[in-house]
């Protein structure tokens, strides 16, 4: 009988015991340790690199002491490094356009100190939010750059073009915003353009003289036998707002539509701003505006496999007047 408690009181300790070595065991495997966890956050943190496009840029850079390099051959070699790196751990990257300007402007109104490394990285983080951005897919350094760069002309095309209609105000007559109302106007145009311009993929660019500057605007869409265009909103969005503005001043804008389809030469067709609306250009204006060099003025030849054709009627609404 005593043997028999002693059994079974040594089979109990050894139960709880295997129970209490179970549960350590649990907790050491069952759950990942907290640096893996870090590293699973660390991958689902997307990162944004400022990047410094050009050899003036770098330069700019050069006088903080605290900026590291001293070559930009070597900087973009490295920053392309960093990318591959940062991919090959899984996380997602976004490139920003680092203007130092810009970033000298920031810190004054910021109040940091623009010669550290945490000053920059407040900055890209900021311009990640708000300013020109690609994500980073595997391309090489040679290949992002101009694709940045036309990311954040187009961004600043757009801001320009916004704040030009916003500062026209309202109509004396009618008490409409004038931007708006310009804006409303220019997306009908384009809406209307697409629609006439048939199947195929089409390239268009309206380009607009300001006091200061040129404002260009470029689409690119695609329309299948059947449905309507397909495009990027916030391409169609910056175009109609760069048309506005040729709406709104009556300026001398003009539209040019490339079409592309299997089979058949691309056509190239041309309108005029005026009296907000799209007048058609002849195909010998056509001809004229594509083969002729806009900085100089000379013939250029052109381009085979492409016919010059005369701008359509696209069958727009009759404009409303503001003053």
């Amino acid at each position: 009988m005593a043997q028999t408690d002693n059994t079974k009181r040594s089979t109990e300790h050894h139960a709880q015991h295997s129970a209490t070595h179970r549960k350590k065991r649990g907790r050491r495997h069952g759950t990942p340790h907290t640096t893996t966890l870090r590293r699973t956050l660390r991958r689902e943190a997307p990162s944004t690199v400022g990047l410094l496009v050009d050899a003036q840029d770098f330069a700019a850079m050069r006088r903080y002491g605290t900026f590291p390099f001293d070559d930009h051959t070597v900087y973009l070699q490295q920053v392309e490094a960093l990318l591959k790196a940062l991919t090959a751990q899984g996380v997602h990257i976004t490139v920003a356009l680092f203007d130092p300007e810009d970033y000298e402007e920031f810190c004054a109104e910021s109040g940091l100190d623009a010669d550290t490394g945490a000053s920059r990285s407040r900055f890209t983080a900021e311009i990640a939010a708000a300013g020109a951005t690609v994500a980073y897919t595997g391309q090489g350094i040679g290949d992002l750059i101009p694709v940045l760069v036309s990311r954040a002309v187009r961004q600043a095309t757009w801001e320009y073009a916004t704040l030009l209609l916003a500062d026209l105000g309202t109509c004396a007559d009618c008490g409409q915003d004038i931007g708006r109302a310009a804006f409303d106007r220019a997306s009908h145009l384009l809406m209307r353009l697409l629609e006439t311009a048939g199947p195929g993929t089409h390239h268009l660019v309206c380009s607009v003289p300001t006091d200061n500057d040129q404002l260009l605007a470029v689409l690119h869409t695609h329309r299948d036998t059947t449905g309507p265009a397909r495009l990027d909103s916030a391409e169609g969005a910056e175009f109609a707002t760069v048309l506005a503005v040729a709406v709104a001043l009556e300026s001398r804008g003009g539209v040019v539509l490339r079409t592309s389809a299997p089979d058949s030469p691309d056509r190239v067709h041309g309108w005029r701003l005026a009296h907000g609306g799209l007048a058609p250009l002849t195909a010998g204006e056509v001809f004229n505006a594509y083969c002729t060099d806009a900085d100089t003025g000379e013939p250029v030849s052109p381009e085979s496999g492409v016919e010059y054709c005369a701008g359509f009627d696209i069958g727009a609404e009759p404009p409303e007047t503001h003053h």
